[in-house]
């Protein structure tokens, strides 16, 4: 297995326990026991982030595209043609996310990073497929 396959693998295991806990949030939405699924949710975001642009990072290296963050790395693979502009701004409203989600302990940022992720979980499930149909 080579270094880009196991990425993707590991994306995808990590969007599919997004998708768990985004499930378990709503589920629970209306209980005492919410925000403890919403704030898991979050969590796995930033878990997924992580491996969606160190994923992103190893497919454009290969392609011969150095980029060392993950807005540089959004910006080459825009480039190379596999996003749109929407996708982009909507993946850089995700890094603005991802940034604030330390300050998650204030309620109101929470439930506002938490409404967006379904929104990303869709985008990145788009993206991990672009990335798997180049694995041979």
């Amino acid at each position: 297995m080579d270094r880009l396959e196991k990425l993707t693998k590991d994306f995808r295991s990590s969007l599919e326990r997004l998708g768990e806990a985004l499930h378990r949030a709503e589920t629970y939405r209306n209980t005492g026991e919410y925000s403890f699924y919403r704030d898991s949710a979050i969590q796995r975001f930033e878990f997924t982030f992580e491996i969606f642009w160190k994923s992103l990072k190893y497919f454009l290296e290969k392609e011969g595209i150095i980029c060392r963050s993950p807005r540089s790395c959004i910006r080459e693979f825009f480039t190379a043609g596999y996003l749109s502009e929407d996708e982009v701004r909507v993946l850089f409203q995700m890094i603005e996310d991802r940034n604030l989600t330390v300050h998650t302990y204030i309620e109101e940022l929470a439930e506002e990073i938490f409404s967006h992720l379904s929104l990303y979980e869709k985008i990145l499930q788009d993206i991990l497929k672009k990335l798997e149909h180049t694995i041979p």
